[in-house]
């Protein structure tokens, strides 16, 4: 993996920032619908995911034979009142795994790299495949808090 690509799995945070960047608790915690994430919803799904892929990087160079955990998104968010937590809190979590991720994917060597796993689906995915698919994941959610945003104003002017 490049350092292009480390700089761009470190640079997801930045991104989240702006993202959020002037954003009140109010607009923060809107919902579109009940059964609807709000941005600090989707704040607390990249600070879990980042959880998940920290175990599942650390397992697979561990050399553990066992399929990698999925964990349900869903529940996980409404299990823990994510809505009720604060999102400056779950990019501070966010920030600190990338970092201390960073840390550790600069220590690799290039066949740590591809070193693999078997994922919840059965698929053998490697440690870069992970960290990219970390990328575009933070990615599609960028997108998400975009739409939410847009929605916040519409149902905000509509009132």
């Amino acid at each position: 993996m490049s350092s292009a690509q480390i700089s761009e799995y470190l640079n997801t945070h930045q991104q989240l920032v702006q993202a959020t960047d002037g954003l009140t608790e109010e607009q923060l915690k809107w919902k579109a619908e009940p059964a609807s994430w709000s941005i600090t919803e989707v704040l607390a799904h990249l600070a879990d995911h980042s959880i998940v892929v920290s175990f599942r990087i650390r397992d697979i160079l561990a050399g553990t034979t066992a399929q990698l955990p999925a964990f349900n998104q869903d529940a996980w968010i409404s299990g823990q009142y994510a809505n009720q937590g604060n999102a400056a809190d779950s990019l501070e979590l966010f920030r600190s795994l990338l970092h201390y991720n960073s840390l550790l994917l600069g220590r690799l060597s290039a066949e740590d790299w591809e070193k693999s796993g078997i994922n919840f689906k059965g698929d053998t995915v490697r440690i870069t495949d992970i960290v990219r698919s970390f990328t575009a994941h933070v990615q599609n959610h960028l997108a998400q808090i975009g739409r939410i945003k847009q929605g916040a104003v519409i149902a905000a002017y509509i009132q």
